[in-house]
């Protein structure tokens, strides 16, 4: 069986959920259907934008993949604004991104925590993108 390459969005803190829709449209029309047959196109918007998204996805049938920006390695609890693997699969997402220099860096997520969300994100069923950190 051989892997596909992984074509990977990540939209970082941009676009609205309508913005989201239309860009995703756009790609939709943009993408020779050759494309899919050699790579894995993947999408990460923001939260606030992976249900538009992945309406979109299903709709219109699309092969394109829906991805998180990031995971948290509890499935429930008292974690203000973080994201479950649970609230992501219900919408159908495949991919997170883990470890990513700028949640490192920013957020001062440290290796032991990316490890973490590495495990919650295999336990529930996703794929992980996991970044290296920066030298």
């Amino acid at each position: 069986m051989s892997r596909k390459p992984i074509i990977a969005g990540n939209w970082k803190m941009n676009k609205t959920h309508v913005e989201a829709i239309r860009f995703v449209e756009e790609l939709r029309n943009r993408l020779e259907p050759s494309v899919y047959a050699t790579r894995q196109v993947v999408v990460c918007p923001p939260f606030t934008s992976l249900r538009s998204v992945q309406t979109v996805i299903d709709s219109d049938e699309l092969e394109i993949e829906l991805g998180a920006q990031n995971v948290h390695w509890e499935e429930s609890g008292a974690y203000t604004g973080e994201v479950s693997p649970g609230m992501l699969t219900a919408l159908r997402v495949r991919y997170v991104i883990v470890g990513h220099s700028e949640r490192r860096e920013y957020f001062f997520e440290t290796d032991e925590m990316v490890n973490n969300k590495l495990k919650a994100a295999f336990a529930g069923g996703l794929i992980p993108i996991m970044s290296a950190p920066r030298s």
